[in-house]
């Protein structure tokens, strides 16, 4: 069994689940490279009886020629039997398997890429809601888990499944990529030593998927680590986008037109603002391909301050994604030196600062802690001010906005920089502003924190005394 990194409330359920009296079927979810197939594999490494793993957009017969060498592995016989014509069948054989196993210990059957199983007209789906509820479900020491990468699959087909498998999902994982205290830790047990300004530029990168941080090489810097994976004709990430969204959904490149829109704008766009950019239908397809894209963890909706569903923004919270349209896509440099070259351009200093905030969104536990209002409720949201066309107002964005119940909001800037950050008079004049149209808009009562979350901190001079009230630093976003 290999080490499993971080994982800790994951395993603690599995543990559970392993050692209940009863049946459990156990749904997996999480976007393609995130780890579910390897956590399943090493949690249950000596109970695992059987395992399967859909393939690709082929046909029936060869998913069945598939079940037959699965079967053929498991029970270690050199004579592979014929393939079984349907599902139903290979549901009967999997049941007479089972049948030889001992009763007094755990067995595990695992498929995973479920959804690829169901292919058209082959009645997958039927076949194992039958097994389930006829067979699988009364054995009280059987376990079985599904994996699927196309979460919004999983979820309308199994786990809120209308039909027999509703209600039948005993236990749901929701895997998200790894935390910046988990890659840090998955780094070292890699052999990868860096500090954390690195690893932070590598997460605003890659984000925090294992499949991708592997290939990171000990003894390379970040910018050697980002010009060989994502610059060099075979580079692991070089030409991993279109596969990403093609391999999880049909019709993908409507998916993709929402995620180089959103890549587009950094601050966010309502539903209406993603139908104008993608010339899209307005219909069920939008939302479709939204919820999809939401399921999958690509895109994250946000609900901003004092708004309503309706009024929902949707940010690109996919790392890579964002990278990739940014920079990857139509590179003409490649090679040594290709990622240094960028950091002194505007499109560096961009992609920079939406990633760093992206990055902080998806820290608000550790952010809350540094804070001290870790055991605070507190309502996370964002917020928008456009003021009315023809109007010589300016606008004003809060891009996480901290509404504590002790009558505190705590409005956060977020800087990524190399050292030590320095507020200037136009910087200071900027938050004054947005603080003051906050509170007339707003009509709110709360006190207002200015809050700063930087990589190095904030200098303390004139500008910073007497304004901003609580800061947060990139140690602080690892914990």
């Amino acid at each position: 069994m290999n080490t499993i990194i971080g994982r800790a409330e994951e395993q603690k359920i599995l543990h559970l689940k392993k050692a209940s009296n009863k049946a459990e079927l156990i749904a997996v979810l999480g976007r393609r490279r995130v780890g579910k197939t390897y956590l399943i594999r090493n949690y249950f490494a000596k109970e695992i009886a059987f395992e399967l793993t859909g393939m690709h957009d082929t046909t029936l017969k060869t998913q069945l020629q598939n079940f037959a060498l699965a079967m053929q592995k498991a029970t270690k016989n050199p004579v592979q039997a014929a393939a079984p014509a349907t599902w139903l069948e290979a549901f009967t054989i999997l049941d007479s398997y089972i049948d030889t196993l001992p009763t007094t210990q755990p067995v595990v059957i695992f498929l995973d890429e479920f959804p690829w199983l169901h292919t058209a007209k082959s009645n997958f789906l039927e076949a194992f809601d039958h097994w389930w509820n006829s067979s699988a479900s009364t054995r009280n020491h059987l376990k079985v888990v599904i994996c699927g990468s196309a979460a919004s699959w999983m979820i309308d087909k199994v786990v809120e499944a209308k039909g027999g498998l509703h209600n039948r999902v005993t236990q749901t994982l929701r895997l998200m990529p790894f935390n910046l205290n988990e890659t840090e830790d998955y780094l070292k047990s890699q052999g990868v030593i860096l500090d954390r300004y690195a690893i932070l530029q590598l997460y605003m990168a890659m984000g925090g998927i294992p499949h991708y941080l592997q290939h990171i090489a000990p003894g390379e810097s970040a910018a050697q680590c980002i010009d060989r994976m994502c610059f060099t004709k075979d580079g692991a990430l070089t030409k991993e986008f279109t596969f990403l969204y093609d391999s999880l959904f049909d019709h993908s490149s409507q998916h993709e037109l929402v995620i180089r829109a959103l890549a587009d704008n950094g601050a966010g766009l309502t539903r209406q603002e993603i139908i104008q950019a993608t010339k899209l239908s307005s219909g069920g397809g939008i939302t479709r391909v939204l919820k999809e894209l939401e399921e999958s963890g690509f895109i994250k909706p946000y609900i901003p301050f004092q708004k309503t569903a309706n009024e929902t923004i949707y940010k690109l919270s996919d790392e890579y994604s964002l990278f990739y349209l940014k920079f990857i896509a139509g590179a003409t440099a490649m090679g040594p030196g290709t990622w240094l070259s960028q950091f002194m351009t505007q499109s560096y200093k961009s992609w920079s600062g939406f990633a760093f905030e992206s990055v902080c969104q998806k820290h608000t536990d550790q952010i809350k802690e540094a804070l001290k209002i870790g055991g605070v409720q507190t309502g996370i949201s964002t917020w928008r001010h456009v003021p009315p066309k023809g109007s010589k107002m300016k606008g004003a964005q809060v891009d996480l906005l901290l509404d504590r119940k002790d009558n505190i909001i705590n409005l956060c800037e977020m800087k990524f920089y190399k050292d030590e950050y320095t507020i200037d008079k136009e910087y200071a004049d900027d938050i004054d502003r947005k603080v003051q149209i906050f509170k007339k808009e707003t009509k709110i009562k709360s006190t207002i924190f200015p809050t700063m979350i930087t990589t190095y901190g904030v200098k303390k001079n004139s500008y910073y005394t007497g304004r901003i009230q609580n800061e947060v630093v990139m140690d602080d976003l690892f914990k």
